[in-house]
């Protein structure tokens, strides 16, 4: 008789928890009995996972918040490699933040050399740092990779097999895509127009001026609406530093909101992330921006290596989608490039042509989600040892 399936899994931030439930989910379709183990948050224990700590333990990001918790980290680095090397499952799935999860890899591979190890979401070896992928290797099976460029990438640069299993986003279509009266109200002045001024507070301080500014500017010639989807845990800052500008935005949080803010957008302002996917994938021409700090700006220019900082851009391999960075990233330039997109014409047409090829990039027509393609490998990984 065969012995269900153990499939471990390990996850470093609340992304991370989101897609384990998922994967968790789609596991149990093909293989019921299988049983979980490892580190996890609150959407992975609602589908039934037990976390050997609380994932607030791990999930850190910052140089300095990560040297204030080293001692933590490294703890739960060790006791993590250590309970997957004393349980021996079947297969190891570590799920992004690489800071924490690459490091117990590392550790479970020299422990237990036979245990597979899935690196589940790519590091952006594309983008910065390429030597990573080949530093992969020793330690990471398989690759599953969330955008469709990710493969070729991880073949150039010499890193582990990977493939292209799809973007969870794929799996939210339906939240993102207008109803005929939502595309109606896209058509209607005065536009609706969404600002995004990022998830991280630096990221609001810098740009939450700049795009007041420009906002001011684009309000001269076409009638906007402005919305701002707030990141809960900043609507105060983003609150006290929109009463400063000249026009009136209504601020919502909760991503039911912002999708549904989405859905009606005429053209949108956004930091650079993955709010540029979601824009992409709800259909909503964008400008983007972005602005650091002087040292992460001359960092930045030696480490990155990619012709956009815009992710529909990538994948659409053409600068579709205009950005502006750094000392580019003024009012003006932003109020020029965003009033075509709002009172219509070639720029905007344009965009809307680019944008409409998002689908067959990311190959939206399978019947299969971004789950279930994820779970297949898992498991075929997992079934390569004997019962």
């Amino acid at each position: 008789m065969t012995r269900p399936r153990s499939v471990w899994l390990v996850a470093g931030e609340d992304s991370g928890d989101q897609l384990g439930a998922k994967l968790m989910r789609a596991l149990r379709e093909s293989a019921p009995d299988v049983a979980f183990g490892g580190v996890g948050g609150e959407a992975m224990a609602e589908a039934g996972f037990a976390s050997l700590f609380p994932l607030d333990d791990v999930a850190v990001m910052g140089y300095l918040p990560v040297l204030a918790r080293a001692r933590t980290l490294l703890r739960r680095i060790r006791e993590t490699a250590e309970a997957a090397r004393h349980a021996r499952p079947d297969v190891l799935v570590i799920i992004d933040s690489p800071g924490f999860t690459h490091a117990v890899a590392k550790r479970v591979r020299k422990a237990a050399p036979g245990i597979p190890i899935i690196d589940y979401v790519s590091p952006s070896v594309w983008a910065w740092r390429p030597w990573r992928a080949k530093g992969m290797r020793p330690f990471i099976d398989h690759v599953l990779a969330l955008l469709p460029f990710e493969p070729d990438a991880h073949r150039r640069l010499g890193g582990p097999p990977c493939t292209y299993v799809g973007h969870p986003l794929i799996e939210r279509l339906a939240e993102l895509r207008p109803s005929s009266a939502e595309t109606q109200r896209r058509e209607t002045a005065p536009y609706s127009l969404v600002i995004l001024p990022g998830s991280r507070r630096s990221e609001i301080e810098r740009l939450m001026p700049v795009f007041g500014q420009a906002l001011e500017h684009v309000s001269r010639t076409v009638p906007v609406e402005a919305v701002l989807p707030a990141v809960t845990r900043h609507r105060a800052l983003i609150e006290r530093l929109a009463a400063a500008w000249p026009v009136p935005v209504r601020i919502v949080t909760g991503e039911g909101p912002k999708y549904a803010v989405f859905r009606g957008a005429r053209a949108a302002l956004a930091a650079s992330g993955t709010v540029t996917l979601e824009l992409a994938l709800a259909g909503v021409p964008m400008v983007v921006a972005y602005k650091v700090s002087r040292a992460e700006e001359v960092i930045a220019r030696r480490l990155i290596q990619v012709p956009s900082i815009v992710l529909p851009n990538l994948i659409l391999a053409e600068n579709a989608m205009p950005e502006f960075v750094q000392a580019e990233c003024t009012p003006e330039r932003l109020a020029e490039t965003l009033a075509p997109l709002l009172a219509g014409g070639p720029a905007r047409a344009a965009q809307c042509a680019a944008l409409a090829q998002i689908d067959a990039r990311m190959r939206l027509t399978d019947a299969d989600t971004p789950s279930r393609a994820a779970a297949r490998i898992v498991l075929q990984a997992a079934e390569r040892l004997p019962d």
